[in-house]
């Protein structure tokens, strides 16, 4: 019988990954990533700075996409845009959050990969 290892072995990793993903619902969207992410760059045992540096460019990418939308407001159609943003925020970081929490990175869908 062959045993597999968790791609996750220390339970802190898996709380880390999970309150990175959860950031932006405690008010830190990139404060704490960031920080999280600063402090683990260099240990290439954990997963905590690839959940880290994946939330840090997704709420980059939000925040670009907010803005984007709040000019778009003029033409009318910014108003569903920023609704938009808003929802795709919520319900991908809940995804995220229950994805790290089955010890899997999740890769946001049009995030933009400013911090490689």
């Amino acid at each position: 019988m062959t045993e597999t290892q968790p791609i996750i072995s220390n339970t802190n990793d898996k709380l880390w990954n999970v309150l990175c993903h959860l950031s932006a619902f405690l008010g830190v969207a990139l404060i704490l990533p960031l920080i999280v992410y600063l402090v683990t760059k260099d240990d290439a045992n954990s997963t905590i700075p690839a959940h880290a540096k994946e939330t840090l460019n997704f709420h980059i990418s939000l925040f670009i996409y907010a803005i984007i939308s709040s000019i778009l407001i003029v033409v009318v159609i910014g108003i569903f845009l920023l609704i938009a943003v808003g929802i795709a925020g919520i319900v991908l970081a809940i995804v995220g959050a229950i994805k790290a929490s089955n010890n899997e990175l999740y890769r946001y869908p049009l995030t933009i990969r400013l911090i490689k």
